[in-house]
């Protein structure tokens, strides 16, 4: 479906500003419904549902951790978490005061909000409640691998972008990245910045070149982190897979092979997956083995829960977002590896990280695997009225097969990528594609992690190459993103906030190195949603 250029009123071009003249909503700030959530704020407030006919209304949630130190606050400081479609209230909750360094937090009100369409804002669904929406999804695969369920799956997704359009569609409708921009700078108004402080994840980095597009004059400072390619986000023009342009096969592929690297030189004793033979070759036999006979893995619960090979997959690329996890993904792994059968295990005396792991159903839950399914709707809102997808749904699966063939494995998963919004026949008129060239004045800080599987760290220049002055810090490690990742990075991002400085061409390490030091369940480790 092809994506809508940015308009005005009446099809006009939008006007310099991007924004039409509305009341600035009032904020009524209060205490947030939960436990352990004293620090916090929350709100929610009404925008307009179309920025060009103003007078229906949206509501946005928002919550917000105020500066510890007021007498020295700089202002508001804006996140966005990536996806699209992952909550910013929540994930603001989950991570409080462990996202910035204490300078930061001193220093600004941290926001995060939900994007229209999203979790606490008018969220879009696709079904009548959660508990259906469950049981239809736990029926569709990660991706298809035979010619008898890549038809199944074309059907399914059929069936889910009718039931999202006939119960969603007038709020997907207006929910491009545009519009949730134009949220934005309202928000802004109501806190009283007069220029806006943004810190955005992943796709948050789309969010962010938007509103630099729509608004330069009203940027303060900008931390995009996990930059995406935003021609090949929009695509006008391509008849490429959304999962081939953005390079999530090729990031994923470049990542695994530094687990399997690191894994091979830790040795049996730190790794596993080594004590079975040669790590890459083990995952690949594994995956072979998988892909003939699924494996029904026991949880902890008395419960079975089946691993075949797009399952097995899907669970790597979600692990290689968080290199302290690793250590867990190499159990599931090698576990995976003599429960399918690809491999015998290793012999009873030799030395092996395997010896006290955790069972392969614990370490399983411990993934967050035996959760429910996350509501699909909001991730779809953005998404499908903001990119290019190829048009032709029959057309999928060749082009996956040769993406697979290029990039084994997440080739097949990742290349599925927007294949919903085939089936989602939604536009919205204030969709902005580009150009994406800046004109801001404001220094921008643009963070790259060398081997990231979801933003390739290939992005990270000509993303910077599009802002007039955009310094350039470079993570030398693994994962999506650098939350929670690196002191070293924290403090950067600390100093450029607080007083705009950055040095262009700065490197990082991360605090820990995967398989020389303890491994954290990935349910812990994960920051942002995986998408």
């Amino acid at each position: 479906m092809p994506a809508v250029a940015a308009t005005g009123p009446g099809g006009d071009p939008p006007s310099p500003g991007g924004q039409v003249e509305v009341p600035v909503p009032q904020i009524a700030w209060g205490p947030c419904d939960g436990t352990g959530l004293e620090a916090f704020e929350c709100a929610s407030v009404e925008v307009p549902t179309d920025y060009d006919r103003p007078r229906a209304r949206t509501t946005i949630g928002l919550t917000r951790l105020p500066a510890t130190d007021p007498a020295q606050r700089v202002g508001s400081l804006f996140t966005n978490f990536g996806g699209p479609g992952g909550p910013g209230v929540e994930a603001l909750h989950q991570l409080g005061g462990t996202l910035f360094d204490d300078e930061v937090l001193a220093r600004f009100d941290v926001i995060g909000f939900d994007p229209r369409a999203v979790g606490t804002s008018d969220p879009a669904t696709c079904f009548r409640d959660a508990e259906r929406e469950t049981a239809f999804m736990s029926g569709v695969p990660a991706f298809p691998v035979t010619d008898r369920e890549e038809r199944r799956f074309l059907g399914q997704m059929a069936t889910l972008g009718a039931s999202c359009t006939l119960f969603s569609g007038d709020r997907i409708s207006h929910s491009s990245t545009a519009n949730v921009a134009r949220d934005m700078d309202l928000l802004r108004q109501a806190v009283g910045d007069d220029e806006l402080s943004y810190v955005g994840y992943s796709y948050g980095t789309v969010l962010g070149a938007t509103y630099a597009a729509l608004f330069p004059d009203r940027v303060r400072a900008m931390v995009l982190d996990g930059t995406m390619d935003v021609d090949a986000w929009s695509g006008v023009g391509s008849d490429e897979l959304l999962g081939a342009r953005i390079g999530q096969a090729a990031g994923a592929t470049e990542t695994f092979g530094e687990f399997a690297r690191l894994c091979a030189e830790a040795g049996p004793s730190a790794c596993a997956l080594a004590s079975l033979g040669d790590p890459a070759e083990v995952v690949e036999a594994t995956y072979s083995a998988l892909r003939e006979a699924p494996v029904a893995v026991p949880l902890p619960d008395g419960s079975t829960v089946r691993i075949g090979y797009p399952e097995a997959v899907a669970l790597v690329f979600s692990y290689l977002y968080e290199p302290v996890a690793w250590g867990d993904l190499d159990l599931t792994l090698a576990g995976l590896a003599v429960l399918s059968g690809a491999v015998g295990p290793p012999a009873a005396d030799a030395p092996s990280a395997r010896s006290a792991a955790p069972s392969l159903g614990e370490l399983l839950r411990r993934a967050g695997y035996a959760q429910d399914y996350p509501s699909v709707g909001g991730a779809l809102a953005s998404l499908c009225v903001d990119v290019t997808t190829p048009g032709a749904p029959q057309s999928y699966a060749a082009k996956v097969d040769a993406l697979d063939a290029q990039y084994p494995h997440f080739g097949r998963f990742r290349g599925w990528v927007g294949i919903q919004c085939e089936f989602v026949p939604v536009t919205d008129r204030d969709a902005f594609t580009g150009p994406w060239d800046q004109t801001t004045d404001a220094p921008v800080l643009v963070v790259g992690t060398r081997f990231d599987p979801a933003t390739p760290y290939a992005s990270t220049q000509p993303y910077a190459d599009r802002w007039p002055d955009a310094r350039v810090l470079t993570v030398e490690g693994w994962g999506h993103t650098i939350i929670g990742k690196s002191a070293c990075a924290d403090a950067a991002v600390a100093r450029y906030l607080v007083d705009l400085e950055a040095t262009d061409g700065a490197t990082c390490a991360q605090d820990t190195v995967p398989f020389q030091g303890p491994t954290v369940p990935l349910g812990e480790a994960l920051r942002l949603p995986v998408t």
